[in-house]
């Protein structure tokens, strides 16, 4: 069956796009400020607000300090030091129930406000992939609302 969209759901597929980012590590933030940015620009998307989405169970989306990496790296080390991979009671039998846990807290969204086609960002802030059982490749999401 070919299903023709009309009217708002045309226009909502054509204000949905998506990139892939390949990670390098179990537990990693991946700054994606520029690739969200970028993906604003080529689909001239002027003023509205961004939501960025990973459909991931193990990974998450968080908007935080850019400017020091150093940050980014520190919260990686305390989130793997409050949450171990290995625990004796975990039953799920993959064995990465530290990941979803990692990724619930993160959450799998943010949205980001979009002005003049520019991000509405704090000076400091920037958008993050929270990779929590990599490596791997993730898809990110970014719909765009007037």
């Amino acid at each position: 069956m070919n299903l023709e969209l009309s009217g708002p759901a045309a226009n909502f597929r054509a204000r949905m796009k998506q990139f892939s980012v390949k990670t390098a590590r179990r537990t990693q933030f991946i700054d994606i400020t520029d690739e969200v940015l970028q993906l604003a620009t080529e689909n001239k998307w002027r003023d509205g607000a961004l939501f960025v989405f990973v459909p991931h169970t193990t990974a998450g989306i968080t908007i935080n300090e850019h400017a020091d990496p150093d940050v980014a790296r520190d919260l990686e080390r305390r989130l793997d030091h409050m949450i171990p991979w290995e625990d004796a009671g975990d039953r799920h039998q993959e064995g990465n129930t530290a990941a979803h846990l990692k990724a619930s807290f993160m959450g799998a969204s943010a949205f980001v406000r979009l002005q003049n086609g520019k991000l509405q960002l704090g000076t400091w802030q920037g958008v993050f992939l929270c990779e929590f059982d990599g490596p791997r490749t993730r898809q990110i999401w970014v719909s765009f609302n007037a």
